[in-house]
């Protein structure tokens, strides 16, 4: 069996399936989605839809979980709905809302040695023990050591992680796609008017098609 990790959709629906036809999916190939299906693009019920009607894995992006906060009305104080969030509450169905629920912060593959994650894992610190911010939204380690969301907060975490397990995440649009010896990162971008683009295991092939259009600007808030 093939197992087919994908990018950062966010919304981008037609892309979805543009890359699932590039990777030559067939019925018993296993999709996983690295997070943040939803948000910014222009179908993200449609991309929910097609995710649930085929069976499709997926961890939980940090869209993901903002926009069940909404729907759970869990709201941060003082904070307003933007245009790009409100447009997920209003389209997804009560069946979509349950598919985006089920999904965990990671999934194991222990047959690929493979964890799938959006964000990314502080490396030295046990699974178990680290914080679904991090596991959400990670992107560099400082030179103390201190996890960051933000690009520039230090080098790529994916760069520290020394293993054992393979960590296949998202997130990290800026950076593309990430090839590190014990970790690969796939956002490269699709929304933003890249690309969209699948790890193809065992073989760990990639494979990517390009956006049909920039869908938003690349430094929207993340």
């Amino acid at each position: 069996m093939r197992t087919l990790f994908i990018g950062d959709v966010h919304g981008c629906a037609a892309e979805l399936d543009a890359l699932l036809e590039a990777c030559g999916w067939r019925p018993g190939d296993r999709v996983v989605l690295v997070g943040d299906l939803v948000a910014k693009g222009p179908d993200s019920a449609g991309v929910v839809r097609r995710a649930r009607e085929q069976g499709m894995l997926a961890v939980r992006g940090n869209h993901d979980a903002h926009v069940l906060r909404w729907h759970h009305g869990q709201a941060p104080e003082g904070k307003k709905l933007s245009k790009e969030h409100r447009q997920v509450l209003e389209t997804l169905t009560p069946e979509d809302w349950a598919y985006l629920e089920a999904q965990p912060l990671f999934r194991r593959f222990p047959e690929l040695n493979v964890l799938a994650v959006h964000g990314g894992v502080v490396p030295g610190i046990p699974l178990a023990a680290q914080r679904p911010e991090e596991l959400l939204n990670l992107r560099s380690i400082a030179p103390d050591g201190t996890p960051s969301k933000r690009v520039d907060g230090g080098v790529p975490w994916a760069s520290c992680w020394e293993g054992p397990e393979f960590i296949i995440f998202g997130h990290d649009a800026v950076r593309g796609v990430q090839q590190h010896p014990h970790a690969m990162g796939l956002d490269s971008g699709c929304v933003y008017g890249g690309d969209l683009t699948a790890l193809v295991m065992p073989e760990r092939r990639l494979v990517s098609v390009r956006a049909k259009r920039c869908y938003v600007n690349v430094n929207a808030p993340s």
